[in-house]
């Protein structure tokens, strides 16, 4: 069952504006990952539902984070149907991440309350999103539609909170460019949590990156 209501986890998305993300089968390398962005301020990270057992490697990690980290809000990424949308909640998870929008994904986590985050390519898909329930919905491809697309739909609609995944870096340009679009928080992956990084533990290393990248965030908001 999540800890967090959807409503907090909303309002933690809009107050740090990034949202971490990542896969790796080792659960203690995955404790050291997200040890090490907590440490560096965030207090959300998208753990991706990728390769075998990856719900057992998040549970046990739900409950690292729950016993060790205070506050931090672990979720998933990369859901694509509502019965394993249903499964991470089993586990805990306190967001559910999609690369697609799925009504059947939406039906599961309104039940419980949880957050759902569901990827949309169109003002169409967005708009039922959110008449589904959806909070905050996930930009996708962010790269492929950029920050002029999420611009675009923020005339309009200017009360869409946007979350682009991918063709984002923790650098001022790609930032600001995106959060001066209108973004709500951004989802980072490899240009965050670098595979040098994880190759080498470098959990120091991340801390500082994303200390910077939340430190940028926060200038650029003014």
């Amino acid at each position: 069952m999540a800890k967090y209501t959807r409503i907090q986890v909303a309002q933690t998305m809009q107050e740090t504006g990034l949202v971490p993300l990542f896969y790796h089968s080792d659960l203690e390398l995955c404790k050291g990952v997200v040890e090490a962005c907590y440490r560096g301020g965030a207090r959300l990270l998208e753990f991706t539902n990728r390769g075998d057992f990856a719900h057992e490697v998040f549970g046990s990690l739900n409950k690292y984070c729950l016993k060790e980290l205070p506050g931090m809000m672990l979720g998933v990424g990369s859901v694509t149907d509502g019965g394993t949308a249903s499964l991470f909640m089993q586990l805990g998870a306190n967001f559910i991440v999609t690369p697609v929008l799925r009504e059947d994904i939406a039906v599961v986590c309104n039940r419980r309350k949880v957050l759902w985050s569901p990827g949309c390519g169109s003002l169409t898909e967005i708009a039922r999103a959110e008449e589904l329930g959806a909070e905050v919905v996930k930009v996708f491809p962010g790269g492929v539609l950029g920050p002029g697309f999420v611009k675009d739909i923020k005339g309009p609609q200017p009360w869409t909170s946007i979350m682009p995944t991918g063709g984002v870096s923790p650098t001022e340009e790609s930032l600001r460019k995106w959060f001066e679009a209108g973004v709500t928080c951004v989802g980072m992956g490899s240009q965050l949590i670098a595979k040098d990084i994880l190759d080498g533990r470098k959990f120091d290393e991340l801390a500082e990156k994303v200390k910077t990248t939340l430190d940028l965030i926060r200038m650029i908001r003014g």
